[in-house]
C-alpha cells in the first residue's frame, strides 16, 4: 500500500482508507442484522473516529485503565457503533461476533455505550449532552490530579498531562446541559479538552433548520473556546488530513478548550440514504447496504467483511501503544524518583485507600445543642479536607448556603482569573448556576479517577440534575451530592423552594443512596460511611445524596454502627417491650423523640428508630432489620416532611404515616411544621391510632 504524502505529518495509506471504509460497511451490516439502530452517523464519522483511535490518542489496548491515557467520550452515544468498531479494530477486546450481536441480549455491544460493561468505554452515554459535560469534568479532574502530584512541571512535560477527546452531535449541542458545561469549560480555560462536533445538519425530524438557526461556531467562540472548522472533501467525505491538522492545532492550544466543527454528510456514501433523516435512526435496508458496498468496492454478497490485512494493520496499534507507554513509564519513573512522598500518595489514592488516622479528624458535636445539619456537614468537609487531599468539590453558586467550601483560600480557577484565591489546582469548585452540568461534570470527575468529588445545591433543584444523577447510579459512580434546605423547614422562600416529593423520588432511583441524617453527629458519621464506601471497582461503588437541614436540630449521642447500617434504635422503649415504634429521618427525628416522651409518660413503651438511609438499612440481613423493627410490633408510625411513598412497606396495614402530601407555603419554618401537623402531639396521636388499629 502506498503512503499518501501529507503536509500535516499524518501518515495515511490506502490501507488506512480501506479500514475506514470497512468501518462503514460494518456499521451498515450491524444495524441491518439486528433491524434497528443508528447507522448513518457511524458511517460518516468513520474517518474522524479512526483518526483519533489510530493516529492521535495515547492509549493502550493491553492496559485500558492506564493512568497516562487520553480519554475518549462519545457524547453522541446513539452512534455507539462509532466507538465499538474502533474498539474492535484496535484490539480492546471486542471481536466480530460482538458486532454481529449488536443490541442483543447479553452482548458486549448494547444500544448505547455502557461504562463497565464494555472494555474501552469511558462513560455511559446516550442522553444527549451528558457526554459533553462528562468530558468537561474529566478535563477538570485531569488538572486537579496534576496539581496533586506534579504542579511545578512545565505544560506538556508531566506524566499526568493528557487530553480529553469528545465527539458531540447536533442533538448534544441543542441540549441545555452542553451549554452549561461548555460555558464552564471556557471559563476554566481547559486547554486539555478537544471536542469534535459532527455538523451533519440532520436530526430525527429532518434538517436541523427545523429547530435551530444560531451560529454554533460563534457561540463557542463566545464561550472562550479555540474554534476551528474542517470542511469535507469535494465528494462530501470527511478529510482526515484536515482533521488531523486541526487536532494538532488544538493540542498546541493549552489555554483554551478546543472546538472543531466537522461538516459531514450523514450515511456517506450510501447512494440514496445519505443526508436523510431515515439514515439517522433506521437500518438502511438490504438494497441500500448492498449499493453502499458496491460504491466502496466491497462484495455486496458478503456481510461483516473484514480483510486480514485491514485487521492486522489496525491491531498494530498495540505496538505503537507499547512504545508510547514505555516512553511514558520512563517519564513516570523519573517523576517517582524525584517525588517519593507524592509517589507514595499517588499509590494510596490510586488504590482507593484513605490516609491513616483520617477518622480521628471527624468532629464530634455536643449533645443537646441545636445545629443545622448543613452546618455540621461544612465542618466535616473542612476537617476531612485537611487530611484527604483528593477530596474536593463545591456548589452551584450556593456555597454559603450549602456549606460546601472546603477551603475558602483555594478556588479551582484558571491562571488569569482576578480573584485572590484563584488557583488552577484549587480545592473549591465554583460550578456556577449550572446544576445539571455540575452533576454530569461530577460524573466525569469520578470516571477520570484519582479524586473524590462532591457538589451541592438545594434539594429542590435536584430536579435539574436528575438525568445526570440517574447516570451516576447506572454507572455506580462514587459521587456525593450535598442537597440542603431539605424540607418545608427552609421557611419563607415558599413552595417553589420547598422539596416535598424529592426524597421519595430520589429513593426511586436504583443504586442511589439517599442519606438524611437526624443531627450533627449523624451527619459526621454519614460522611465517614460515604468515604468508606468509595471504591474504584465497577459495580460496587454508589452515588450518595446527603439531604441536610437549613434549620437547627437537637444533637444526640453518636452511634457510628447504627448510622452505617442505615437505621438503628435511637431511644428504646422503657417499662416493657415496645408497644409502638416511631420511625423518622432528618429534622423529624426530634419530633419522634418528643412524641416518645409523651407516650412514655402516658404508660406506652415506645421505641424511636432513626433511619438516615433506607438503602443502607435494606442491605442488612433480616435478623438485624427485625431487631430494629420487631415484626411483632404492628403499631408503627413513620414521620418525614415529604410525601409518604417510602414508608408504607415499613409501617404495614396498622401503621400510620405523618407526611406532607401537598406543596408547602411561604412562612416561618416552625409555623409550617405546626400548621402541617409535624408536632410531637400529632405524632403521638398517630401512634395511638396505630396501636388501636393493630389491636383490632
Amino acid at each position: 500500500m502506498s503512503t499518501k504524502p501529507t503536509t500535516t505529518g499524518l501518515e495515511w495509506t490506502e490501507l488506512d482508507q480501506r479500514a475506514v471504509d470497512t468501518v462503514r460497511v460494518l456499521a451498515a451490516d450491524a444495524v441491518q442484522k439486528v433491524g434497528n439502530g443508528h447507522p448513518g452517523t457511524a458511517m460518516s464519522l468513520a474517518p474522524a473516529a479512526y483518526t483519533l483511535f489510530q493516529k492521535v490518542m495515547r492509549h493502550d489496548p493491553a492496559d485500558p485503565d492506564w493512568t497516562g491515557r487520553d480519554r475518549f467520550v462519545l457524547s453522541a452515544g446513539h452512534s455507539s457503533l462509532t466507538l465499538y468498531i474502533q474498539l474492535y479494530l484496535a484490539g480492546f477486546g471486542l471481536e466480530l461476533d460482538d458486532l454481529k450481536a449488536f443490541r442483543t441480549w447479553g452482548s458486549k455491544t448494547p444500544g448505547h455505550p455502557e461504562y463497565g460493561h464494555t472494555v474501552g468505554v469511558e462513560t455511559t452515554t446516550g442522553p444527549l449532552g451528558q457526554g459533553v459535560a462528562n468530558a468537561v469534568g474529566m478535563a477538570m479532574a485531569a488538572r486537579y490530579e496534576r496539581g496533586l502530584f506534579d504542579p511545578e512541571a512545565a505544560p506538556g512535560t508531566s506524566p499526568f498531562d493528557h487530553h480529553i477527546y469528545a465527539i458531540a452531535g447536533d442533538g448534544c449541542l441543542q441540549e441545555g446541559i452542553s451549554a452549561e458545561a461548555s460555558s464552564m469549560a471556557g471559563h476554566q480555560k481547559l486547554g486539555n479538552l478537544i471536542m469534535l462536533w459532527d455538523d451533519n445538519h440532520i436530526s430525527i425530524e429532518g434538517d436541523t433548520e427545523t429547530a435551530i438557526s444560531e451560529d454554533t461556531v460563534k457561540r463557542y467562540e463566545a464561550y472562550g473556546w479555540h474554534v476551528q472548522r474542517v470542511e469535507p472533501k469535494e465528494n462530501g467525505d470527511l478529510d482526515p488530513e484536515a482533521l488531523y491538522a486541526a487536532i494538532e492545532a488544538a493540542k498546541a492550544e493549552t489555554e483554551r478548550p478546543s472546538f472543531i466543527a466537522m461538516r459531514s454528510i450523514i450515511a456517506w456514501p450510501a447512494p440514496n440514504a445519505q443526508n436523510t433523516e431515515a439514515a439517522h435512526g433506521s437500518a438502511l435496508g438490504g438494497e441500500e447496504v448492498a449499493a453502499t458496498k458496491r460504491v466502496l468496492g466491497f462484495d455486496p454478497e458478503k456481510d461483516f467483511e473484514v480483510s486480514d490485512e485491514v485487521l492486522s494493520h489496525t491491531r498494530a496499534l498495540a505496538d505503537r501503544a507499547r512504545d508510547a507507554k514505555t516512553e511514558w513509564e520512563k517519564s513516570f519513573g523519573e517523576w517517582r524518583t524525584a517525588n517519593p512522598e507524592r509517589a507514595q500518595e499517588f499509590e494510596r489514592i490510586r488504590a482507593g485507600k484513605l490516609p491513616a488516622g483520617w477518622e480521628d479528624q471527624l468532629p464530634c458535636f455536643e449533645t443537646g445543642k441545636a445545629v443545622a445539619t448543613r452546618a455540621a456537614s461544612g465542618k466535616v468537609l473542612q476537617a476531612l479536607g485537611e487530611v484527604i487531599p483528593e477530596l474536593w468539590g463545591g456548589s452551584a453558586d450556593l456555597a454559603g448556603s450549602n456549606n460546601t467550601t472546603i477551603d475558602k483560600n483555594s478556588s479551582f480557577l484558571p491562571v488569569g482569573n482576578p480573584l485572590p484565591e484563584a488557583d488552577p489546582y484549587g480545592r473549591t469548585i465554583h460550578f456556577g448556576i449550572r446544576e445539571h452540568s455540575m452533576a454530569a461534570e461530577m460524573n466525569g470527575i469520578a470516571l477520570h479517577g484519582n479524586t473524590r468529588i462532591y457538589g451541592g445545591t438545594f434539594l429542590v433543584f435536584s430536579d435539574y440534575m436528575r438525568n445526570a444523577v440517574r447516570l451516576s447510579a447506572l454507572m455506580h459512580l462514587p459521587v456525593t451530592y450535598v442537597w440542603t434546605h431539605d424540607s418545608i423547614g427552609l421557611g419563607e422562600d415558599g413552595p417553589t423552594h420547598q422539596p416535598v416529593e424529592h426524597l421519595a423520588s430520589l429513593r426511586a432511583i436504583p443504586g442511589l443512596n439517599v442519606v438524611r441524617p437526624a443531627d450533627a453527629n449523624e451527619t459526621a458519621l454519614a460522611w465517614a460511611e460515604i468515604n468508606k464506601r468509595w471504591t474504584k471497582e465497577f459495580g460496587k461503588g454508589a452515588p450518595h445524596g446527603l439531604a441536610l437541614t437549613r434549620q437547627g436540630v437537637p444533637t444526640y449521642e453518636p452511634n457510628a454502627e447504627g448510622v452505617a447500617k442505615g437505621g438503628y434504635v435511637l431511644f428504646d422503649a422503657e417499662g416493657g417491650e415496645p408497644q409502638a415504634v416511631l420511625i423518622a429521618t432528618g429534622s423529624e427525628v426530634h419530633l419522634a423523640v418528643e412524641a416518645r416522651e409523651q407516650l412514655q409518660a402516658a404508660g406506652v413503651p415506645t421505641r424511636v428508630v432513626s433511619m438516615p438511609c433506607v438503602e443502607w438499612f435494606e442491605e442488612q440481613d433480616q435478623a438485624y432489620k427485625d431487631s430494629v423493627l420487631p415484626p411483632a410490633v404492628k403499631a408503627r408510625v413513620a414521620v418525614e416532611a415529604g410525601i409518604g411513598l417510602t414508608w408504607h412497606k415499613y409501617v404495614g396495614d396498622a401503621g400510620r404515616i405523618v407526611s406532607l402530601e401537598h406543596f408547602g407555603a411561604s412562612a416561618d419554618g416552625k409555623v409550617l411544621f405546626r400548621e402541617f401537623g409535624f408536632t410531637p402531639e400529632n405524632v403521638a396521636a398517630a401512634a395511638r391510632e396505630s396501636i388501636d388499629a393493630a389491636a383490632r
